[in-house]
């Protein structure tokens, strides 16, 4: 794949389990396509056929300023700040009165 082909496309990250990854990766062989083709094809026919079933609405959830100017430089500790591998969530840190 060139450039030029992948130009428009938009980049971004998923998290998906061990086990899938390593299914994705052993199809993505057998095919003999890269990984990143594949995820773009199913998620292409997912989002047809939702389409198809029932329309979404378009939302745009937190769109404007936030108020901050470091988020996209802290973007991966916000993501990861309350998660542990394989999905197990961190526990709420204890909040205690301060003593005044």
């Amino acid at each position: 794949m060139t450039y030029d082909s992948i130009r428009h496309m938009k980049r971004t990250t998923i998290f998906i389990d061990e086990a899938v990854e390593s299914d994705l990766k052993a199809l993505a062989s057998a095919a003999d396509v890269p990984v990143a083709s594949l995820v773009r094809e199913a998620l292409a026919e997912y989002v047809s056929k939702r389409q198809q079933t029932a329309p979404l609405p378009v939302r745009f959830l937190a769109a404007g300023r936030s108020g901050r100017h470091d988020i996209a430089e802290r973007s991966e500790e916000i993501v990861f700040a309350e998660l542990e591998p394989h999905g197990r969530r961190r526990p709420a840190p204890v909040r205690r009165p301060s003593k005044r």
